[in-house]
């Protein structure tokens, strides 16, 4: 909240944009690295149980990687799953710890922004955001159960191989144009 406008005023450029998207792809192979060094889960104790025992000098740092998201190009659930991935966490931890360090994030960003949409001036869009803000709910549950079956067993790889592609292809057009 306090250094908003200069975040954002600071990573104005596409191509700036299109760079951090590969340096995400970098962190995204990086966590790859950490995950086959995590531990074997412990499938006795529950995944909240495990994600306790992080402690909260680890469980800062976590929240220290995630705010790798304020920068355009960098994906807050990828920043938080390395970082939960480098204090020990297992993949499947990392993802749910991610996947739960968003609600306060998001619901902290609704409620500040909550005024902006209620102003006299934007009445005229509250039907459509308040139906955009259902179907980006369902999809962000839909999307959240998915990957966290995913990182059971899959790698962060493709996810990786995305923003390099992505990013590479963007930042070579926002170069050149």
């Amino acid at each position: 909240v306090l250094g908003e406008k200069r975040i954002r005023n600071f990573f104005t450029s596409p191509s700036e944009m299109a760079f951090f998207l590969i340096l995400n792809g970098a962190l995204l192979l990086l966590a790859e690295t950490l995950r086959l060094r995590a531990p074997v889960v412990n499938t006795e104790k529950g995944s909240d149980e495990r994600i306790s025992r992080l402690g909260s000098v680890k469980a800062f740092g976590v929240g220290i990687a995630q705010s790798l998201a304020l920068i355009p190009g960098f994906s807050r659930s990828g920043a938080s799953m390395a970082g939960g991935l480098m204090f020990g966490l297992s993949n499947e931890d990392a993802a749910r710890f991610a996947f739960l360090l968003a609600t306060p994030i998001i619901g902290g960003a609704a409620v500040y922004k909550l005024p902006d949409l209620l102003s006299a001036a934007n009445r005229s869009i509250l039907g459509p955001a308040l139906a955009g803000s259902i179907i980006a709910g369902v999809a962000a549950f839909l999307s959240t159960r998915f990957l966290l079956r995913f990182f059971q067993t899959k790698r962060l790889n493709p996810f990786a191989a995305y923003c390099f592609v992505v990013g590479g292809g963007l930042f070579v057009y926002f170069m050149t144009r």
